[in-house]
């Protein structure tokens, strides 16, 4: 039964996670929705790809992720151009725009959680990272094993990704 006590208190801290996504929700701009900002955390971090490829790393449905890149085309934050491979395809790219406010929001971001953790330790931040990634590659994710990614993008939202072995 202690087993069981201890994985309920882990339920109650991953539900109390959520106040903390809504205090980072909170704080970014209105006309960048956490699904736009996902989408420029992600182009900002594995650089240019298909939609389909988009839309394995936001780990949602490829109507999700239209409107979601809908969006951020319209403020003229990504660009769409024909892929030379499959001219069906269109490759997304962060536009310069699109590059300013990523680092705007990235820098919001980590001022957030400089402020939040400023009583913490180093050390305390890397070993709760370091928890935090073990946890995610428990459930399966396979991001680790996709393409390299760029240097590292603070991430915005705690976006989720998924990187399936195949890119289309």
């Amino acid at each position: 039964m202690a087993e069981q006590a201890r994985y309920e208190e882990l339920i109650r801290q991953f539900s109390a996670f959520g106040a903390v996504k809504r205090e980072i929700g909170r704080m970014m701009p209105s006309e960048c929705p956490a699904g736009s900002a996902a989408v420029l955390t992600l182009l900002g971090r594995f650089g240019d790809m298909r939609m389909s490829r988009l839309s394995e790393l936001l780990a949602v449905d490829m109507s999700v992720t239209s409107r979601h890149v809908a969006h951020v085309a319209e403020r003229g934050w990504i660009e769409r151009s024909p892929d030379p491979v499959d001219k069906r395809s269109r490759i997304l790219r962060l536009t310069p725009a699109g590059q300013v406010l990523l680092d705007q929001l990235s820098r919001r971001t980590c001022h957030l959680l400089a402020e939040r953790l400023s009583d913490w330790s180093d050390d305390e931040v890397a070993q709760l990272t370091a928890l935090m990634a073990r946890l995610r590659a428990s459930f399966d994710d396979t991001r680790a094993h996709g393409p390299e990614p760029r240097p590292p993008v603070p991430p915005v939202l705690g976006q989720i990704t998924r990187t399936p072995a195949t890119t289309q």
